[in-house]
């Protein structure tokens, strides 16, 4: 029962996915139809889909799609593992939380575009650039999630763990990582968002290899069709990834009261 129940729940988010994309290009068909839009403007559905069909078909988009794949998931995992350190570090040392706090917030809120040529400057126009630049905007959230995690460990358990002399690792292990996984893979799902979005920003400003540079390409030749297939794909890595970290989370939090109610 619980099994056809899943796949139920599968079929009807599948379905109303592809209803809401079905209605949004009737609604793109009919207006550029009935508005009488120049293709150089807003193409068509079905041009755009030739387009987007072409890509792979001429092959030109594998290199580029592998790079910026790479990029996001590289990036994304230093820096997941980076905010997890110094989030589960800042808890537990007050200093160095007051010291370099401000710091992460100021990559944080600085202006990716500003920080690309910067980086582009110290490391390179390769691909360390880039993942540099995915590393600064996935670290502050994950940081932020881990810290939010471990402040909710009730004192009532902690007093708990106390009473029966638990060592640093049965806190960690057994308390701790589970406190801070709800939390955790809510900044995580955050954090694969900004890692696309980083990788396509520093792929248009330096990139010679990318989906960015597929759009940039696409954007400076004035070919409309070539740059809306080009921000689909980019959607859909996007939301391949997410969807990458939303199954680790289902796996790994079946126990949380979130996960059962939806069975």
């Amino acid at each position: 029962m619980k099994n056809r129940s899943k796949l139920q729940k599968i079929a009807s988010g599948i379905w109303e996915y592809t209803l809401s994309i079905g209605i949004f290009i009737a609604f793109w068909f009919v207006y550029v139809r009935f508005a009488d839009v120049p293709a150089y403007i807003l193409p068509s559905p079905g041009v755009v889909w030739i387009s987007f069909v072409d890509l792979f078909r001429t092959g030109m988009v594998w290199p580029h799609l592998w790079t910026t794949s790479y990029e996001v998931l590289f990036g994304f995992f230093i820096g997941s593992l980076l905010g997890m350190i110094l989030g589960y570090i800042f808890i537990k040392i007050d200093f160095l939380k007051v010291a370099l706090m401000p710091y992460l917030i100021f990559l944080q809120t600085a202006p990716k575009i500003a920080l690309v040529p910067l980086f582009v400057i110290w490391f390179g126009i390769g691909i360390v650039s880039k993942i540099v630049l995915i590393i600064s905007m996935v670290i502050f959230p994950v940081l932020s999630g881990m810290m939010l995690g471990l402040d909710s460990i009730p004192a009532d358990v902690r007093n708990l763990l106390k009473v029966l002399k638990a060592n640093r690792w049965q806190v960690f292990s057994q308390v701790e990582i589970k406190y801070s996984l709800p939390a955790l893979f809510s900044s995580l799902k955050i954090g694969i968002v900004q890692a696309v979005i980083g990788a396509i920003v520093a792929e248009w400003m330096s990139g010679k290899q990318g989906l960015g540079y597929i759009l940039t390409y696409a954007s400076s030749t004035y070919k409309i069709s070539m740059l809306l297939a080009g921000i689909v794909l980019t959607i859909l890595l996007g939301i391949a990834t997410y969807e990458m970290v939303n199954i680790f989370e289902n796996k790994l939090l079946y126990w949380h009261e979130s996960k059962r109610n939806q069975e």
